[in-house]
């Protein structure tokens, strides 16, 4: 199992800000992503002032992560997006309790809100650095994170062909802890006759591809770092939407949504 770096906040917000330079279709969305990094990285620094205090059971953290969100949540309302106003309206309409509430209910959710997602996952990458294990009531059909439970956001393709799975990598949508993960099996249902597996490339995203199941319907896209090691997994996933969009089309259903909700 291994977790990310200590920087990973800072990585990811670069790696966005070099992606929307070279992107057009996508420049406005990458750009996006890239703030919202920024508000996730404000939430881990904020988080590193408590790791004492913190101890993986959001109804006994409130008081570390409700300043977090609700910084987090005027931030979002200076940025003017009107889907986010009019979900801010209901918490600050409900104060303490509608913004603990919505923690509660994201961190027992499989696909919590986006405002959740915003504040948890810096707590719960948090936790995965700490080693602090989260408690989390989750269950799943599917591949499941080792640490919080949670399901897979995207996969990664290594060199090393000689671990467990040939260098196959499952990344936690919540924690972004990854594990190993055979190459020939749905994370979703655990179908593995290959003639039920398939992938599916573009040009334009040489390094990425679509992984599907014919037997569940269900998807998530691969990061190959053996094609290109510069890329950064959670951040190029999120660059890769147009393989999100066709797989839609096709009637494929991811296993997991990203902050961007694609």
């Amino acid at each position: 199992m291994m977790r990310r770096m200590a920087d990973a906040w800072q990585v990811r917000i670069d790696r966005a800000a070099e992606l929307a330079g070279r992107a057009e279709a996508g420049r406005d969305m990458l750009q996006t992503y890239g703030r919202l990094l920024m508000l996730q990285r404000d939430v881990d620094r904020t988080l590193r002032a408590h790791d004492g205090a913190i101890t993986g059971r959001v109804a006994s953290d409130l008081a570390i992560l409700r300043p977090s969100a609700i910084a987090t949540l005027a931030a979002l309302e200076a940025s003017g997006n009107n889907p986010v106003l009019d979900e801010s309206e209901r918490y600050r309409s409900e104060g303490d309790a509608g913004i603990e509430a919505m923690l509660l209910d994201g961190w027992h959710a499989v696909e919590p809100a986006f405002f959740a997602r915003l504040v948890l996952q810096p707590y719960a990458e948090r936790l995965a650095s700490l080693n602090r294990s989260p408690a989390r009531n989750l269950r799943l059909a599917g591949a499941a994170c080792p640490f919080c439970g949670g399901p897979p956001q995207l996969s990664i393709l290594r060199a090393d062909s000689t671990a467990d799975g040939g260098g196959r990598l499952l990344q936690c949508a919540m924690c972004a802890t990854t594990w190993q993960f055979r190459r020939v099996l749905c994370p979703a249902c655990s179908e593995e006759d290959e003639r039920r597996l398939g992938y599916f490339r573009t040009p334009e995203f040489d390094h990425l591809r679509v992984d599907a199941c014919e037997s569940c319907r269900c998807y998530l896209k691969t990061v190959d770092l053996t094609r290109t090691g510069l890329a950064v997994p959670a951040v190029d996933e999120v660059a890769g939407a147009p393989l999100d969009l066709w797989a839609g089309g096709q009637g494929y259903r991811k296993i997991a949504l990203n902050l961007i909700g694609l």
